[in-house]
């Protein structure tokens, strides 16, 4: 929801801007596909790049732990048990889960509930930033499409109420997912995009009229 919302402010935005600055209907076109696609790689280099380093600290602090194992298995022993006790188990069966766990996978216990970190959570730079990329992309191609079927004349009305329009149902949709009230969702994700929409087309037609 939140790379298609991006898709759509920013992709929207930038017709605006080069509408207002009096661009023909070709090169607005081909601007906003050229949006799309430095969106979207944008989108990947910043999500691979977050989550790469994500996966870099997962991976340091599996080693350490590995090595803290092998070293002082007894007092691993304890710390682990210390987090089953704090959890509310008596200190007895803390103890002897610790030991059935450990005798089972040591590090795969320790990953699990030290650490917090398992197989479902964690980084994927690839997956993210094939994620990033996609939803990014369907969003921004909304706008894109309206404005290749409006008319010169109403490109910029029609652009303008399209995207919020897709803006509100996305917020509603989100707000619907995480249950919370539809209309404050879709209120606030319409709002900052009108904004965003309103100052970038501001912007296009102050250096449209110096230019």
């Amino acid at each position: 929801m939140l790379g298609a919302n991006d898709g759509i402010v920013s992709t929207a935005s930038l017709v605006l801007g080069v509408a207002s600055a009096g661009a023909e209907h070709r090169t607005i076109l081909l601007t906003s596909v050229s949006g799309l696609i430095a969106g979207a790689m944008s989108m990947a280099a910043g999500e691979f790049v977050s989550v790469h380093s994500q996966e870099d600290t997962e991976k340091a602090d599996l080693a350490r732990e590995r090595e803290e194992l092998e070293q002082d298995p007894v007092g691993e022993h304890h710390e682990l048990a210390g987090i089953y006790m704090a959890r509310g188990l008596d200190p007895a069966l803390a103890e002897q889960v610790a030991a059935q766990l450990m005798a089972h996978d040591a590090l795969d216990a320790h990953t699990r509930d030290e650490l917090g970190l398992s197989s479902t959570t964690a980084a994927r730079p690839m997956q993210a930033a094939w994620a990033s990329a996609a939803s990014f992309s369907v969003g921004a191609v909304l706008p894109i499409a309206v404005v290749a079927v409006a008319s010169p004349a109403q490109l910029i009305p029609w652009v303008s109420l399209a995207s919020l329009a897709f803006l509100a149902g996305l917020g509603a949709a989100s707000a619907r997912l995480g249950g919370a009230p539809l209309w404050s969702g879709s209120w606030r994700v319409a709002f900052w995009g009108a904004l965003a929409m309103a100052i970038t087309a501001g912007a296009g037609i102050l250096f449209g009229a110096v230019a």
